[in-house]
C-alpha cells in the first residue's frame, strides 16, 4: 500500500473541461482509519469537499464543489494511488457527476511545497 495521503496537497496534471477543476486546483488531504476527505479550491471552483474511504491503494469518495458562477455540482470518483519514482504521490482518477451530465479520468499528483526561506 503506498504512504498515508494526510497533509499532503495535490493537484490535477491537467486541466479539465471549463467550470471545473484545473492545474490551478489544489486539494488538501486528510486521512485517518480508512476515512478520507479533503477540501479543495482554485480556478472555477471557489470551494469543494470529498469524503470517502480507502482500502488499500484504492479511494472511492464522493464529492461536491461550489463554482465561481455560484453553481454547485456534485459527483462520485473512485482512484488508484500510486507511489511515483520520486517518492510523490499520484491519484489515478476515474469519476462521474452524479448533479449533471458527464464522466472522465483524470490525473492528480502531489505537490511539493516550497522549503521555507532561512
Amino acid at each position: 500500500m503506498a504512504r498515508s495521503l494526510d497533509g499532503l496537497v495535490l493537484a490535477p496534471v491537467a486541466d479539465q473541461a471549463p467550470g471545473q477543476v484545473g492545474t490551478s486546483t489544489r486539494f488538501a488531504y486528510h486521512e485517518r482509519d480508512g476515512r478520507i476527505w479533503a477540501e479543495y479550491e482554485g480556478g472555477d471552483v471557489v470551494q469543494g469537499f470529498l469524503v470517502g474511504t480507502r482500502e488499500a491503494d484504492r479511494i472511492d469518495f464522493r464529492y461536491v464543489q461550489l463554482k465561481t458562477d455560484l453553481s454547485t455540482s456534485s459527483g462520485h470518483c473512485v482512484s488508484t494511488v500510486v507511489e511515483l519514482p520520486d517518492g510523490r504521490v499520484r491519484l489515478d482518477e476515474t469519476w462521474e457527476w452524479e448533479s449533471q451530465e458527464g464522466s472522465g479520468t483524470s490525473v492528480v499528483e502531489e505537490v511539493v511545497l516550497d522549503a521555507p526561506l532561512s
